[in-house]
């Protein structure tokens, strides 16, 4: 892509390798933990679902069952497998007898490693088949409706009840969203287990559970076909449940995942370590499911100012986008994240914002990057409101942003109402309409300001990860470099559930998902 910011190559490069020698070497960190996150996720793999009569979900069962016994190190796969192989049950079976007190997993006969793969080889694959069956689907609904081109109009229902969610997701699909995402329920990211079934009490959103997946991929596919498109579902696969999110998600056909390799510790206090190894299988996964990622570097503005410190969401990207890489994440689906957050009293800010916007265009050719809209300095003033939407829709277009969450007139004074949706959908249509070849139509002023203001962000960028590349990521995060938040190696939630891989420990799903690749 020819730069018109002319942006300094040799920049772009020096950021890169930085940002994929910090990846690497927080990877050899990834390669050698676990956690229970990523157990129970292999767990929901190989089919064992539902929950014990206490509302504990099974999977949570097994994984529990494993860490008070002392030897999750050695992975889910490689007990189950091993119980398999010795009683001739399901994985289901083997975690219902689990639960009934009637079978501990350590307390059986050792089979050779070869025997227990043999056992649980077949029944990945079968998990993986599905997956793959749920690629072609998604490809099927593309073949004949063909996908959008441009902006995709992502939407948000948030309503806390499932069923209520379908009812908005429809009307906002009829209205012409391409993306509706589910907000989930507040505080679920911080809940260490995936609760279970349809669910309709959950406070500014609704529970992700797979039954949730299910029910609205049926809802928009049936809306999809009356409308003569596919409609994209997305959720949030963050928090401490990440690697549970991304199998349940992949196994339902979700098309989207916020999926950040640093928001939980940022803005959830999940601690470094456990984000970090769940993030990996999380990714993977999604690499294999065709999910697209979006990451969350528009959450740094919130916090920080989006002038001072726009050089950080620039790092965050690259670093996302190797950590992506590294699970074998192709660039097609990294949804990398940024947002027009500049305050309107800013002399030249909308400059500044298309600056910043073009250059991830520009750096990240390829991604199909997620751009979010203004929200930190919209008011009461819903007419200001909607222009300052304007101004974030005209943005999209004139740099190519392609995921674009609409932002809505009311967002600084109620949840939207379906109205308030038909009119940022409205205003967004019109302005993709008459300016959508804009963009190829104009260059910017060599040496102007928003020539100057791009290099300027990256060559801070630049220096930043370089930083970083030398003191390491986890001392990095300590430190506080993004979004002015400090958090600690050993603090935060989650913490006591990561755990060193013991020797014969094995994940069939990294093996078969990430081109045979060992973690």
């Amino acid at each position: 892509m020819d730069s018109k910011l002319h942006l300094n190559t040799t920049l772009v490069d020096k950021a890169r390798s930085s940002a994929r020698h910090i990846a690497l070497d927080t990877q050899k960190f990834i390669d050698r933990h676990t956690t229970v996150a990523v157990e129970r996720a292999v767990c929901r793999l190989l089919g064992i679902d539902g929950v014990n009569q206490f509302e504990v979900p099974l999977p949570n069962v097994v994984v529990n069952h494993l860490e008070s016994k002392g030897v999750l190190g050695y992975g889910a796969a490689y007990f189950i497998g091993n119980a398999m192989a010795e009683t001739n049950l399901s994985p289901q079976k083997i975690a219902e007898r689990i639960d009934r007190g009637e079978l501990d997993l350590t307390d059986i006969s050792a089979h050779s490693i070869e025997e227990i793969r043999y056992m649980v080889d077949p029944v990945a694959r079968a998990a993986c088949e599905h997956i793959r069956c749920n690629v072609g689907k998604r490809e099927a609904f593309l073949k004949e409706f063909s996908d959008k081109e441009g902006p995709y109009l992502y939407v948000i229902v948030a309503t806390g009840n499932i069923y209520e969610d379908i009812t908005q997701a429809v009307a906002a699909a009829k209205q012409g969203a391409d993306v509706i995402a589910v907000i989930r329920t507040t505080g679920q990211s911080l809940l260490d287990y995936v609760p279970y079934g349809a669910t309709t009490e959950g406070f500014g959103g609704t529970y992700a559970t797979q039954e949730n997946f299910k029910l609205m991929r049926a809802a928009l596919d049936e809306v999809g076909l009356e409308q003569k498109r596919y409609i994209r579902l997305c959720n949030y696969c963050s928090g401490l449940c990440m690697p549970e999110i991304a199998a349940m998600g992949a196994l339902e056909r979700l098309d989207v995942m916020l999926n950040d390799a640093l928001y939980g510790i940022l803005f959830r206090d999940i601690n470094m370590q456990r984000t970090l190894v769940d993030q990996y299988f999380s990714r993977v996964i999604n690499a294999y499911a065709g999910v697209i990622i979006n990451t969350g570097e528009d959450n740094y503005l919130t916090t920080a100012d989006a002038v001072e410190e726009a050089h950080t969401v620039l790092a965050s990207q690259f670093i996302n986008e190797q950590f992506a890489l590294l699970s074998g994440l192709p660039e097609e689906q990294m949804g990398l994240g940024h947002a027009f957050e500049i305050d309107p009293a800013q002399k030249d800010g909308f400059l500044y914002e298309l600056a910043q916007a073009q250059m991830a265009r520009e750096i990240f050719p390829k991604a199909p990057l997620k751009y979010m809209p203004p929200t930190k300095f919209m008011t009461g003033n819903i007419f200001r409101g909607h222009v300052q939407d304007a101004l974030f829709n005209m943005t999209t277009i004139l740099t190519g942003q392609k995921i674009h969450l609409l932002g809505m007139l009311t967002e600084a004074i109620h949840t939207p109402f379906m109205s308030d949706r038909a009119l940022a959908i409205e205003n967004a249509q019109y302005i993709f309409n008459t300016m959508e070849h804009l963009g190829d139509e104009i260059t910017f002023k060599e040496g102007g300001i928003m020539e100057t203001r791009a290099n300027e962000v990256l060559k801070k960028a630049a220096s930043l990860l370089g930083q970083m590349e030398d003191a390491g990521l986890f001392a990095s995060l300590e430190k506080g470099v993004f979004a002015d938040i400090k958090r600690q190696r050993d603090g935060g939630k989650g913490l006591k559930g990561v755990t060193m891989k013991a020797d014969g420990y094995f994940n069939p799903f990294v093996e078969i998902m990430n081109g045979g690749q060992k973690a």
